[in-house]
């Protein structure tokens, strides 16, 4: 991930956890206005490149929520793949912080420092986010085993 996708991955961060949650309890439920229609209405001709068929029209709307929600799971996997780049307490706690959807003001507040310098801590964890690790061919440097506060 290059430094812009990753800064808007962890601003969408929050935001994607709780859509998954709720999408995914929306897919439990049957679909609701599945109900066929009667009389004229039936016999009056449809538009055409649509199906009539309200399970199908159903299937292909849940699919396309599938896909979303997939494709949110792997942008959070991948940034939860670069916690361990984050060493510094401080880098931690603010990465955990943003992590939960709040704000550089409510961040700095929080921890007695000034919505500046907070952003300035997250351009410091964007860019140890963004290093690529370079072994020099060695084989047994796995960085993912360090621990992070976060």
């Amino acid at each position: 991930m290059n430094k812009i996708e990753i800064e808007n991955t962890l601003k969408d961060y929050h935001w994607m956890i709780n859509s998954i949650k709720i999408m995914r309890q929306s897919l439990e439920s049957a679909g609701e206005g599945l109900t066929a229609q009667y009389g004229v209405e039936s016999a009056m001709p449809k538009p055409k490149g649509t199906t009539s068929d309200p399970v199908h029209r159903e299937v292909i709307r849940r699919g396309k929520r599938v896909d979303k929600i997939r494709e949110y799971e792997d942008r959070i996997l991948e940034i939860q793949g670069l916690f361990h780049k984050v060493h510094d307490e401080r880098e931690c706690e603010v990465l955990y912080w943003l992590l939960e959807g709040k704000s550089y003001r409510w961040i700095g507040y929080h921890m007695g420092l000034s919505a500046s310098h907070i952003q300035r801590l997250r351009n410091n964890i964007i860019d140890h986010m963004s290093e690529t690790n370079v072994t020099n061919g060695t084989k047994d440097t796995d960085l993912k085993n360090e621990k992070c506060a976060c």
